[in-house]
């Protein structure tokens, strides 16, 4: 199982998969392209995971060396492109059900739940830098947008879908704090409260 493991290809792998399926590139290539396209935006894929995902691609067989690379220039300037295996496997990777039916668990909301301990003030001090914080990401992702809509030149590719999501739920979230600010005044503990166990601990 540990083998079986370590074999499964991470999202890390298929971002890298994808992006030598658009265009052979050598790791620090590939590292530019990631960043200028704000990737890690959407998927948690650092520098050395990068290098690590190469190595780990092309000892599947998932991706070659291509055929003008030069040996000598070693694994950040090898230029790799997926064999026909490795295709097969991106595409059999994006049929799983799990992208489909999973939630995300923002760490802002872990925050509110346990937000009832802090100490007076706090609760209207964390909405305000959120909000702030949400305020200069909506900025960014619609420079982000206009930046992409140039690229491709027309509105259905699927980074300008994404980013567009983006900029709705920033949207959403923006609406819902203004709500909780007006609200936060009228904050109050349950009124009837209830344990798991608690009526088999009075017996």
């Amino acid at each position: 199982m540990p083998g079986a493991k370590k074999r499964e290809l991470t999202t890390p792998d298929l971002v890298l998969l994808s992006l030598l399926a658009e265009h052979p590139m050598h790791g620090y290539q590939a590292n530019l392209e990631l960043e200028r396209r704000q990737v890690r935006d959407w998927a948690g894929i650092s520098r050395p995971q990068v290098y690590y995902s190469l190595e780990k691609l092309q000892a599947q067989g998932l991706i070659r060396a291509a055929e003008n690379a030069d040996p000598a220039a070693g694994p950040e300037r090898s230029v790799f492109t997926p064999t026909a295996k490795g295709r097969s496997a991106l595409a059999a990777a994006l049929e799983r059900e799990e992208w489909a039916t999973q939630r995300e668990r923002p760490p802002f909301l872990t925050w509110m739940a346990l937000s009832w301990q802090a100490r007076p003030g706090i609760f209207e001090q964390q909405l305000r830098r959120r909000q702030q914080f949400l305020e200069k990401e909506m900025k960014r992702e619609e420079e982000t947008l206009r930046a992409i809509r140039k690229e491709v030149g027309h509105g259905y590719h699927e980074a300008v879908w994404m980013v567009s999501l983006m900029i709705e739920q920033l949207r959403t979230e923006l609406r819902w704090l203004r709500k909780l600010s007006r609200e936060s005044g009228r904050r109050a503990p349950a009124r009837r409260p209830q344990y798991a166990g608690a009526d088999n601990e009075r017996e």
